[in-house]
């Protein structure tokens, strides 16, 4: 997959661009990810695939994934885009939802739209496998 480059304003590289914007659109690649791989999983009702969704894309369930599971395995520069994205001023917070939690999935989908604009697909792809076993085990012990 290629880069991006005709999305960022003014000539702006990716990493110059806003931890939000690249969230905004982190936060949809990885929507999609979750329900694909839940599609995946078997045939279901709609409301058991919303249900499986939710698990994956709450607040506590990202920001647990991203500091249990991808955090050693990020590399300097998207360590550096996880703080940006996680100290970045989001104006709100859900009521539903801890403040350093949001924080923590904002800074994953800053991730995730980071390495989207810049067309690093596998490294995506090996992320959110990770992501999905965490998921896998935490039900385990649930």
């Amino acid at each position: 997959m290629e880069p991006i480059r005709s999305f960022a304003p003014d000539g702006l590289s990716v990493q110059e661009m806003s931890p939000l914007t690249l969230a905004y659109v982190g936060d949809s690649v990885y929507e999609l990810l979750v329900r694909t791989h839940i599609v995946g999983a078997g045939n279901c009702p709609v409301k058991k695939l919303h249900g499986r969704g939710v698990s994956f894309s709450n607040c506590a369930f990202q920001s647990r994934a991203l500091h249990s599971v991808l955090e050693p395995l990020l590399t300097e520069t998207e360590a550096d885009i996880c703080r940006r994205g996680r100290n970045a001023h989001v104006g709100h917070v859900p009521k539903n939802a801890e403040v350093a939690a949001y924080h923590g999935a904002t800074a994953l989908e800053c991730l995730f739209g980071y390495l989207y604009l810049t067309g690093q697909r596998e490294r995506i792809l090996d992320f959110f496998r990770a992501i999905a076993d965490f998921a896998e085990e935490t039900e385990k012990h649930d």
